[in-house]
């Protein structure tokens, strides 16, 4: 599995927190400093059978200064996905991947019944 994060995140915290405590193997990466590539975010976003919103961090700030709520319904899916990758504080995180599935953002209840068998 692949766990993509910001370490200073406290909900990225939590998840990694879950995923030690449910004995998880998985992979860091911060989302940070290496952020997702066009090709990895169209590959899950095509996996995950989410929104392409689901995928935008809408709370942070990059997300508001840039004014995105605006102007991303008038955006080809192609062209947000571009937009992510130019700076992983624009996506939603933590996000995992695994072979099976994709995940963005932590709730709990979801990952239990998505990863725990």
């Amino acid at each position: 599995m692949l766990f993509l994060c910001y370490p200073k995140c406290t909900t990225c915290k939590k998840a990694e927190k879950w995923l030690k405590e449910n004995h998880l193997e998985y992979e860091t990466r911060n989302i940070k400093e290496e952020n997702p590539r066009f090709e990895e975010l169209k590959e899950w976003y095509e996996r995950s059978g989410l929104d392409i919103k689901k995928f935008f961090n809408t709370s942070g700030n990059l997300y508001k200064e840039q004014e995105l709520k605006d102007k991303l319904p008038s955006m080809s899916d192609e062209d947000k996905l571009r937009l992510l990758a130019t700076n992983g504080m624009l996506v939603k995180r933590p996000v995992l991947i695994t072979e099976e599935i994709v995940l963005v953002g932590f709730k709990e209840e979801h990952w239990r019944s998505c990863l725990i068998k």
